[in-house]
């Protein structure tokens, strides 16, 4: 008994061990993508990302020093606030992310910039830096600081993370239309839309789940139709109509993404009329998710 639960423990380490260099790994890979992104992107452009790091390469363009030294120092306080707040294991995460991509970008400084035209740079700079912040995340880690403050302010103030973000980065780039330009500025807040963006698809990924309710009187039909071409289990609810007091089955479906127009012409097809309910959904667990194969 004793030597089984050891091998337990053994197995537990190793796993622990193993994650914790995956989750370093794929963070070091992060940092570097972002930290390419800024300086052979963004910075021979004259444009700036948002929050803490945007900040960091304004007060870098203004006084002339590294922006690595300024990408440490500005984001320690939050280091700390979110080691005391949300807990170690988020805040070494963090601290390892921003010190790889303050490294990242040391070792970049010089590089020999990509593009010069403006909305290349709005493009491939805002695709490369939501892929490296996107994989980071996907991996736990944190590579900007106003991520972790509007996490705590949120308990606080009646605004979404999202809301908190947006009013940082209103001000942030509004503090780059005086050191670049308006037009700098401008072209930034392009840019930052097109990172969030990468970020949402990197994170979730094409294959983003979503749920659908289903109520129509041609249920059978719909639910064959959807495991038969679509290769998706459903699964029946019962509900009851207020007006009417009739009972209804209603269908329930997750889906990816890439499945949803599928999904929508098949059930147009067997019941125009039918009352659609989809959303998005952030994870799926257990039971009997895996699509079947059709034949």
């Amino acid at each position: 008994m004793n030597t089984l639960e050891e091998k337990k423990k053994i197995n537990h380490k190793k796993l622990k061990a193993r994650n914790i260099v995956k989750r370093g790994l794929f963070i070091t890979i992060g940092a570097i993508i972002m930290a390419y992104g800024l300086e052979a992107v963004l910075i021979p452009n004259n444009m700036i990302d948002g929050g803490v790091t945007g900040l960091s390469m304004i007060i870098s363009h203004i006084t002339g020093f590294n922006l690595s030294i300024f990408l440490v120092i500005l984001n320690l306080p939050f280091f700390f606030l979110g080691y005391k707040q949300i807990g170690k294991t988020f805040a070494f995460s963090m601290l390892y992310g921003i010190v790889a991509l303050s490294i990242a970008t040391s070792f970049m400084h010089h590089l020999h910039p990509i593009v010069s035209d403006k909305l290349l740079a709005v493009a491939f700079g805002g695709v490369i830096l939501g892929a490296g912040v996107g994989l980071t995340i996907r991996n736990g880690g944190v590579l900007d600081g106003t991520e972790t403050l509007s996490i705590l302010v949120e308990k606080r103030v009646p605004f979404s993370v999202g809301e908190i973000i947006m009013f940082a980065n209103v001000i942030i780039f509004s503090l780059a239309a005086f050191a670049f330009s308006l037009e700098n500025a401008l072209f930034s807040m392009l840019t930052y839309y097109i990172a969030f963006r990468t970020i949402d698809v990197v994170v979730k990924g094409l294959d983003d789940m979503k749920s659908v309710y289903i109520i129509s009187d041609n249920t059978d039909e719909i639910a064959d139709a959807i495991t038969e071409r679509l290769g998706r289990g459903v699964t029946f609810l019962h509900g009851e109509g207020s007006y009417s007091g009739e009972d209804k089955r209603v269908i329930l479906c997750v889906f990816t993404r890439l499945e949803e127009t599928k999904l929508k012409d098949i059930i147009k097809e067997l019941d125009p009329q039918a009352f659609i309910i989809a959303t998005d959904v952030s994870t799926v667990h257990g039971g009997r998710f895996k699509k079947k194969d059709i034949h």
